[in-house]
């Protein structure tokens, strides 16, 4: 069963902060946490704008799934928990609002591919990342051979996979695993404040947006372009498109309602 005081919901002003707190344990995920982030992310507010997932403490955001659960896994239970995990993965990539991924310390693992499940990272200079699953005996389960070969290329997929070895932040950023490095103590300013630039901008059009570029990771280009233009006209049939245009001209800022 989910553990409520495992995952904390915080929100306010359209922001929707999502904290794993299991610091003892390095935010390491249980069964219990990802029923807990399966139902956060369920029952997001319907106000929200933005989500930022992140870990408790000063060392971890999430550093892996726990190993003394898994190490009773029979091969049903293994398979179960991957499914588990791929739900909350989609639940993440489906919500119509951006979700950020506030990298405070070891991303490894599940927590690594945690990440991938969100639209982009930002990282602390002291976090690290890796998928070590292959050192454990298993091998990644939770989008390590699915959303990182998307994220980084087929080739620097395959290494990380292969020898499990981990890398700090300054390559995570090189190779494009993660958007933006700062300093430790700038994490939670800086990623407040990227929130709040998509924040300004209209709700709908963040949600179409994401819509097409997620059509547009899964299809052929001639398909993805088809659904683009589709979803361009949708914009057209909203309100906040009136008020952006007309504000524009206007020279002033514009008033979303979300309709």
């Amino acid at each position: 069963m989910a553990d409520e005081a495992e995952v904390k919901v915080e929100h306010e002003e359209g922001l929707t902060r999502i904290v794993i707190d299991r610091p003892k344990a390095l935010n390491a995920l249980t069964s219990g946490v990802i029923e807990g982030l399966v139902s956060a992310f369920e029952g997001l507010s319907q106000d929200t704008r933005v989500v930022i997932v992140t870990g408790a403490g000063d060392k971890a955001f999430v550093a892996g799934a726990d190993i003394k659960e898994m190490s009773a896994f029979e091969a049903e239970d293994g398979r179960r928990f991957s499914l588990a995990l791929h739900r909350l993965g989609d639940l993440m990539e489906a919500v119509d609002v951006p979700v950020i991924a506030a990298v405070n310390g070891y991303a490894l693992g599940g927590g690594c591919e945690l990440l991938l499940a969100c639209d982009f990272a930002i990282a602390s200079e002291k976090a690290s990342f890796g998928l070590p699953e292959v050192g454990l005996g298993v091998m990644p389960g939770f989008g390590g051979t699915t959303r990182l070969t998307r994220r980084v290329g087929e080739a620097r997929a395959r290494q990380m996979v292969f020898t499990g070895k981990p890398i700090d932040a300054v390559e995570a950023f090189r190779i494009g695993l993660v958007n933006e490095v700062v300093g430790h103590d700038e994490l939670g300013d800086r990623v407040a404040a990227v929130a709040a630039q998509i924040r300004r901008n209209a709700p709908l059009s963040i949600a179409y947006a994401k819509r097409s570029l997620r059509h547009g990771a899964e299809s052929d280009l001639k398909s993805a372009n088809a659904f683009e233009a589709q979803t361009f006209g949708l914009c057209f049939a909203t309100k906040d498109q009136k008020e952006g245009m007309t504000a524009f001209i206007e020279k002033r800022a514009p008033q979303w309602t979300g309709e």
